[in-house]
């Protein structure tokens, strides 16, 4: 329930004053957090999201209050920052005429436009304030609001919060570019989720019941990621002078990513960049530039490319084959590297920095492939009563299966000695062997799991885990991961898995995260 935040003198004089402004407005916060918590931390759960609701009365001069929810002093924002935000916002839209040529659309109408700008109007103000408050209170977190949408006599903000640092230590392209309607242009995969978010909080508060469709038609995380995916690469495509709309830059990449010929993975690289590019140096060109859309072609083209020999492509066809050449000033933002890793799995880079990467369809962050301080939390909450020097030999275990090139299984379990003896027909007992670097190289290269136990103890390899189906798995994950999965969510002991895939990816699943990832 949203209560005011000014005095309860204040509340008392004014006699109209609502104890909720809709029905759904406690739900429609909670639901959104839910969303927010599972978009976010499949990104980087370092984010710790926090979803507040704001609200500004549409009338300055009605004498209602400003309102949060929840109100929670350690979280609430001072009111007396917002009181003049929508006032002056107004003010500003009477004393000038709303930018009709990048806002208007087909079938809008000039009531429709006035809106938009007002709306526009209201949320750089409000965003302003946050970014004052932000700037001179502690650096710890960073505040975004969502567009502003009337519900009764309010204006209602979804706003979001972030930590800082986390926010601030992935690579962005330059701001400030936009659509041919205005619409601003995702810099950043984060960015683009938090438009997604945002968004999807607009749809479901201009329903006819705000907040409604988020209680009955949540929008799954999955959904979301590949939305944003689909928005961040509209920013190559709109830098390069083609219609992100024709382009689906990330759909195409995608289906090339997921082809093979002649039974090969594609593997190698695609530059976007005008054609005539003076950090681009043609090795030939094709007679008939061949569009992106026929995927199969592209995908042979790919067979050719080498080390520094890689496909061009101005946003829309694929036009020689060539290689960069000279120093790039990162500021023209028209050169974009598009990097085939593996089988459906591709990077989205500039100038050097990895903006993006798709795994089976799926964007992610580029996240350091292991981060030791969440590697030692998952340790300390799986075994409590494990020792530093322990958990400091298991990090060297783990760091040199992650560099197996086929891939590993690394299951760190309490009862290991137990698990091997139940497990003994479908494994390779050894004599237990205290871990080292070497060790971990040499029995990682064989199919299966190593078994050992938090002393670091091994005492089985090559096991093929069991476990009880779940409805916890994904299908854009191979049989190891899926395996890892049932294992955990199965096993009455204590345990942790580290799964080594062969594209390079390193998940560490415990029964706590993957219980936080269904949350």
């Amino acid at each position: 329930m949203f209560t005011s935040l000014a005095s309860v003198s204040a509340l008392a004089a004014t006699s109209a004053y609502p104890q909720y402004i809709w029905p759904h407005q406690q739900r429609y916060r909670e639901a959104a957090q839910h969303i927010a918590q599972a978009l976010f931390d499949a990104l980087d759960d370092d984010l710790e999201p926090y979803v507040q609701l704001l609200a500004l009365p549409a009338d300055p001069e009605a004498g209602l209050a400003v309102c949060q929810e929840p109100t929670d002093p350690a979280t609430e924002l001072p009111a007396a920052a917002f009181a003049h935000a929508v006032a002056q916002s107004l003010s500003l839209q009477t004393s000038s005429e709303p930018p009709v040529a990048p806002l208007l659309e087909p079938g809008m109408s000039t009531s429709m436009l006035r809106q938009r700008y007002q709306n526009r109007s209201i949320y750089a103000a409000v965003q302003e304030v946050l970014d004052e408050l932000d700037e001179t209170g502690p650096a710890t977190y960073q505040h975004f609001t969502g567009w502003p949408v009337r519900v009764n006599d309010y204006f209602v903000f979804t706003l979001l919060r972030m930590r800082r640092k986390p926010l601030r230590s992935y690579p962005a392209l330059q701001p400030h570019r936009f659509y041919t309607n205005g619409r601003p242009l995702a810099n950043s995969l984060l960015v683009a989720a938090l438009y997604r978010f945002n968004e999807e909080c607009v749809k479901s508060l201009t329903e006819p019941e705000p907040g409604a469709g988020f209680l009955f038609r949540p929008r799954e995380t999955d959904e979301l990621l590949r939305a944003a995916g689909r928005s961040l690469l509209d920013m190559p495509a709109h830098a390069l002078g083609a219609d992100p709309g024709v382009a689906q830059l990330f759909t195409t990449l995608n289906t090339i990513s997921s082809l093979r010929y002649e039974g090969a993975e594609g593997v190698g690289r695609l530059l976007l960049a005008q054609r005539g590019h003076p950090n681009v140096e043609e090795v030939f060109a094709l007679t008939c530039p061949t569009e992106l859309s026929d995927y199969r072609a592209v995908r042979k083209l790919l067979e050719m490319t080498s080390h520094d020999v890689h496909l061009l492509a101005d946003g829309e066809k694929v036009y020689a084959l060539g290689r960069q050449v000279g120093h790039y000033e990162a500021s023209r933002e028209d050169l974009f590297d598009i990097h085939f890793v593996t089988h459906y799995a591709w990077e989205f880079a500039h100038a050097g920095q990895v903006l993006l990467r798709s795994r089976y369809g799926l964007p992610t962050l580029p996240r350091p492939r292991l981060n030791r301080a969440r590697f030692k939390r998952d340790l300390k909450r799986t075994f409590p009563e494990m020792r530093a020097e322990k958990s400091l030999l298991l990090w060297e275990v783990v760091l040199e299966a992650s560099r197996q090139p086929k891939g590993t299984l690394l299951v760190v379990t309490t009862e290991a000695l137990a698990e091997a003896d139940r497990l003994k027909l479908q494994c390779t007992l050894i004599e237990p062997v205290p871990l080292t670097p070497l060790i971990t190289q040499l029995i990682t290269s064989i199919d299966g799991a190593v078994l050992l136990d938090p002393e670091g103890y091994c005492y089985s390899i090559g096991v093929i885990l069991d476990g009880k189906a779940s409805g916890h798995g994904t299908s854009t994950r191979g049989a190891r991961f899926n395996s890892a999965v049932r294992y955990v969510e199965s096993s009455p002991y204590p345990c942790l898995v580290v799964v080594v895939s062969e594209d390079g990816m390193v998940d560490v699943l415990t029964k706590e995260n993957l219980a936080e990832s269904r949350q």
